[in-house]
């Protein structure tokens, strides 16, 4: 398991957005670790599905997507996305056939893109991909991920709890610097 740190207590906005953001991101790896394929896919909740350890994860990789390029960079969705116009509107989440670690993959992956894309852009830059009236700042857009990724986290934590009784955080420091 790779030990993860928080963000330094003193840093620029940036740096806390960002680092709150990656630290939240490195618990979705962390709440997986050790899940056997079985249990990333086994539906739990009678009521909810779609909500598995694999359907969150592939539910956090087009969240990232989605708000970081479709609506942040204005990149247009060229039938990428699992979204159609009368299609489901969680079909980002029907991955029962798709491996836990490919998945796993795919979310690094495009969290890393999420990353690259707004290293060099201002906090005050404002959505492309949406009306002026309704665009949002990357400032938003980053306390938004953390509520999103963190409030997954939170799933995948109860998630796991129910599946094998697995707990908590391990090996998380504070960053002094």
């Amino acid at each position: 398991m790779t030990e993860v740190h928080r963000p330094p207590l003193t840093a620029d906005e940036r740096t806390q957005l960002t680092g709150w953001l990656d630290l939240q991101r490195s618990f979705v790896r962390m709440k997986c670790d050790g899940l056997s394929e079985e249990d990333a896919h086994r539906k739990l909740l009678p009521t909810s599905p779609l909500t598995t350890v694999a359907g969150l994860v592939a539910h956090l990789r087009w969240v990232e997507y989605s708000w970081f390029h479709l609506n942040l960079l204005g990149v247009p969705d060229t039938g990428q996305t699992p979204w159609t116009e009368d299609g489901h509107p969680d079909a980002e989440m029907f991955v029962d056939d798709v491996p836990l670690g490919r998945l796993l993959d795919e979310y690094d992956a495009e969290c890393a893109c999420s990353n690259e894309a707004i290293a060099g852009l201002p906090l005050e830059t404002v959505e492309r991909g949406q009306p002026a009236d309704k665009a949002a700042s990357l400032r938003y857009v980053l306390c938004h991920m953390i509520e999103e990724t963190a409030r997954h986290v939170g799933h995948l934590d109860i998630l796991r709890e129910l599946l094998d009784g697995t707990t908590g955080y391990t090996r998380l420091t504070e960053t002094t610097a």
